[in-house]
Order: C-alpha cells, then sequence, then structure tokens
C-alpha cells in the first residue's frame, strides 16, 4: 500500500498460512517473510516475485535483514516436537538456501523466542523469550553473549530506535521497558492496565507509542470503552503518560512511527491499520520546548 492515500500497490502470493513476521532490506529490494506454513520467504520487493523460499519444521515467529541487507536471520516454534531454532543463511551465498543450511544455527530450548530484532551493525541479534528473558546471540559464533531478565511475562514486540542505540520491548505484563542495545542495561518504564503487544520509538522526539489491550477472546464480552484499545503516548524520559488516540474496537498488534516522525500506524484485531497524522502543533510544542 501507499501510506499516503491508502492505494493497494500489490500483494505477494504464496504463503499458505498466517504470516507472523515481515521485513524490507535498507534499500527496500526485498522483502522477508516468515509464516505458519513452516517457511520463510524472500521476494522481490517492486514485483512481487518470490526469489528463495526455505522450509523450516514449525512456524516461522521472527525475521529480519541484518545491517547490509546481506544476511537474514529467522527463529522458528516450539511445536509438534521440534524446538526453537534462530537460522543465519548468507544471501551472497546461493548454496544455503538451495540446499536449506543455514551457515548457523542456534537452538534454544529453554524457552521460545517471540520476538527478535538485529542489534547495531550486525554484530548480533536481540532475542525476547515467552518467559520474559531478552538474549544477545552473535551472529558470528552464535554464543550467548549476555542475558536479562527484566520481564515477567511474554515478549510480544521488540523495535530499535532510529540510531540502534536503544530498543523498546512491550510485554504481556503490561509493561513496556527502554533498554540499550549493547549492554541490554534496563532504562526505562512504561506502565499500563494492560497487556502490552506492540511499542515503537518516535525517530524525531522523546517519545513511545504503545498498543494492546485484553486478549482478543476475552473483547466480545466487554465494551471498546472498558477493553482498552487506545494507542497511548509516553514521554520517554519522564515515563509519563501525555496522550491517547482512541479508534480501534479490538486490541491493538503492532503500532509504528513513519521515518519522517509526522505520523504513526497501528493495526488491531478488528482487521484495520489506522495511520494517524500529528497535529502541526504537535511539532512547534515540541520544539519551543
Amino acid at each position: 500500500w501507499y501510506s499516503v492515500n491508502g492505494e493497494r500497490l500489490g500483494t505477494y502470493n504464496g504463503h499458505t498460512g498466517a504470516v507472523w513476521c515481515v521485513d524490507a532490506d535498507w534499500d527496500t529490494r526485498h522483502v522477508l517473510t516468515g509464516s505458519a506454513d513452516n517457511s520463510c520467504r524472500l521476494w522481490d520487493c517492486e514485483t512481487g516475485k518470490q526469489l528463495a523460499l526455505v522450509k523450516t519444521s514449525s512456524a516461522v515467529r521472527t525475521c529480519g535483514f541484518d545491517f547490509g541487507g546481506n544476511i537474514i536471520m529467522f527463529s522458528t516454534d516450539k511445536q509438534m516436537g521440534y524446538q526453537c531454532f534462530v537460522s543465519f543463511f548468507d544471501l551472497r551465498d546461493p548454496s544455503q538456501i538451495e540446499n536449506n543450511e543455514p551457515y548457523m544455527k542456534i537452538p534454544c530450548s529453554d524457552s521460545k523466542i517471540t520476538s527478535a530484532v538485529w542489534g547495531p551493525l550486525g554484530e548480533f541479534i536481540i532475542a525476547g523469550h515467552e518467559s520474559g528473558e531478552l538474549n544477545q546471540f552473535s551472529a558470528k559464533s552464535g554464543e550467548q553473549l549476555s542475558n536479562i531478565k527484566e520481564h515477567t511475562k511474554q515478549i510480544n514486540d521488540i523495535q530499535t530506535s532510529r540510531d540502534m542505540t536503544m530498543f523498546i520491548t512491550a510485554s504481556k505484563d503490561n509493561t513496556a521497558k527502554l533498554f540499550d542495545c549493547t549492554t541490554l542495561e534496563h532504562l526505562k518504564t512504561f506502565r499500563t492496565e494492560r497487556p502490552v503487544n506492540s511499542a515503537a520509538l518516535s525517530p524525531i522526539f522523546d517519545h513511545v507509542v504503545l498498543g494492546g489491550g485484553q486478549e482478543a477472546m476475552d473483547v466480545t464480552t466487554t465494551s471498546t470503552r472498558i477493553g482498552k484499545f487506545e494507542a497511548r503516548f509516553f514521554h520517554l524520559a519522564f515515563e509519563e503518560e501525555f496522550g491517547r488516540v482512541k479508534g480501534h474496537f479490538g486490541p491493538i498488534n503492532s503500532v509504528a512511527f513513519h521515518p519522517d516522525g509526522k505520523s504513526y500506524s497501528s493495526g488491531g484485531e478488528d482487521g484495520y491499520v489506522r495511520i494517524h497524522y500529528f497535529d502541526p502543533q504537535y511539532f512547534e510544542f515540541e520544539f519551543e520546548a
């Protein structure tokens, strides 16, 4: 879709199950998708042609390109007797994809990975687990560089800041937390009274947007007002909530800021993606402050 006017440009046809994750490389030439149909696929962004298909033993939960767009990583679910793995493929070596032999595969036997992103310069990945743990895995050796547990429940989403120095996590324990990308030092906590499904950092202001709500299966029994389906804005430094945006009539599953910081979008269980543009006063107020 065009984000400006909502015009649909095309479709990537191929997956036969729920698509859990999607990522584009830095110059938007390629798109990577992971699905519950036990596959990870690479597409030509412009034409929609499928360039590569990697079959897996279980559902692909997270995927992503590294900083240069040459290496992809994806994690698979712990299900049907298979354990959770993180696989790394170098796209510069076509034989890895053809033979379905990643150059590195890291087993995660304790708790499955529910969200993962690349760290700065593609040296490691940051993985969030079902148990609430956060891990750093080296993209070269596969060793676990560090491990912390600041969340008490599953981590639903991880997003980095624009300069890749920080990242924010969203968790079922009703909080979002800010961490240092390199040291995993816990910096800030943003509290709500509902599970947080997604959190994003503004590229131009010290602002955070959170999206969430009660579990989807419980939604039909309550009104939208009680369900707390607003997108909530917090100040990054002061951890204070300063605004809410209503609209969705189901839990918000994902939120993201536009790269220019002038709008944000949210995707909900209600089947809508909503794009909100900030008022001009929003920018004046910030720059004066």
